[in-house]
């Protein structure tokens, strides 16, 4: 086993998922190798069954490492929270046709219900990368309605009228907590950051066949019902807080499960690791050199690199053939109050807009 010291930013093999809905503009922006999918619905780029690819721990997964590390690799906050458990799967989504109408449950439903797949809920956020012109999702009810409701309008295949749609486009933030219908719709490539959990309940799907069994695809219509939250949400489109002067860094999203940050960089920055968590960087746009402890590590677009929580200082230099600044998100387990809140306060941003961008629940 090899010691604390030795670890280091880990890149993973993306897990590719070719659903029914996925498209090629991912294929292309990713750069993938041939054989290329044909239909590339999603790219888990970090998750924990995903094997490590890069370095001595190359051919463990990302669940060994973390169990081998523990606090070394996610940090003394996350441990408290999760255990010896890589709690956050990010993965980008290519919508080429329309998602199935959906829900996911909460940490209390799926440790209660849910006990035997060893997920948690799944509170989830997006980022819109790009988005055809009329692009939207369906992102909770219209208005206040109730079980009894959706059930009848459920079995008259009637349920598209009680279904707010949102217009998107690149740069949305779009925060889904767990309990929120929902469906990407044609046309938009996303970044998502989530709880690790694959627990998704299909209340609608268009009527759409399995490809492979010729089957229709299974809803999930009594365990929905249970979780969907009937009330509409305040908002569905973020808008992001400034943590630095310039916008150079922006906070897109923060709940108790995880933050997401927007870096714009060029040149070189000098940066740290916090002891508390982990961070999934992952880049949008560009191409950067990642120093540490004398080691570089280039990373493209649509890389994403897991940096331990013992890393330390490291350093980010923006490659100087960008055309213009290289583009990150950043996602980390946040302590909310000390990591985020407090310096926003310091900034004299009011209480209401905090909470506008900060989900406490």
């Amino acid at each position: 086993m090899l010691h604390d010291h030795t670890l280091y930013p880990l890149l993973t093999e993306r897990r590719i998922v070719e659903p029914i809905w996925g498209g090629a503009r991912l294929v292309a922006w990713l750069d993938l190798p041939e054989p290329r999918p044909h239909k590339l619905g999603e790219a888990w780029q970090v998750y924990d069954s995903n094997p490590i690819y890069n370095g001595p721990l190359a051919g463990q997964t990302l669940a060994d490492v973390t169990r081998i590390y523990g606090e070394a690799l996610v940090g003394a906050r996350t441990i408290a929270c999760y255990g010896a458990d890589f709690p956050l799967l990010a993965k980008f989504i290519d919508a080429n046709d329309k998602l199935s109408i959906q829900v996911h449950p909460d940490d209390a439903y799926a440790h209660s219900r849910e006990t035997h797949t060893g997920f948690h809920g799944k509170t989830e956020a997006w980022y819109i990368l790009d988005a055809a012109p009329g692009a939207d999702i369906i992102y909770g009810p219209t208005r206040p309605t109730s079980r009894e409701e959706f059930a009848v309008a459920i079995q008259h295949q009637d349920l598209e009228p009680l279904l707010r749609r949102v217009p998107v486009q690149s740069g949305d933030v779009i925060f889904v907590p767990a309990g929120t219908i929902h469906a990407i719709n044609a046309g938009i490539v996303l970044f998502e950051i989530q709880q690790k959990s694959d627990l998704t309940y299909r209340v609608y799907d268009y009527g759409r066949r399995d490809v492979r069994t010729g089957q229709m695809r299974e809803l999930h219509l009594a365990k929905a019902l249970d979780v969907i939250d009937y009330i509409p949400a305040p908002r569905s489109t973020l808008i992001p807080l400034p943590l630095e002067q310039g916008n150079t860094r922006l906070l897109l999203v923060a709940c108790p499960y995880f933050a997401l940050e927007h870096w714009q960089l060029k040149g070189e920055r000098d940066l740290a690791t916090d002891p508390g968590s982990f961070e999934i960087l992952t880049i949008i746009a560009g191409v950067f050199d990642l120093g540490w402890a004398g080691e570089v590590l280039q990373l493209r677009r649509g890389d994403s690199v897991v940096l331990p929580a013992s890393l330390g200082a490291y350093t980010l230099c923006a490659a100087k053939q960008n055309e213009t600044d290289g583009q990150i998100l950043r996602a980390y387990v946040p302590d909310l109050e000390s990591d985020l809140i407090a310096s926003l306060r310091a900034q004299g941003i009011s209480e209401e807009r905090i909470a506008q961008t900060i989900n406490m629940a």
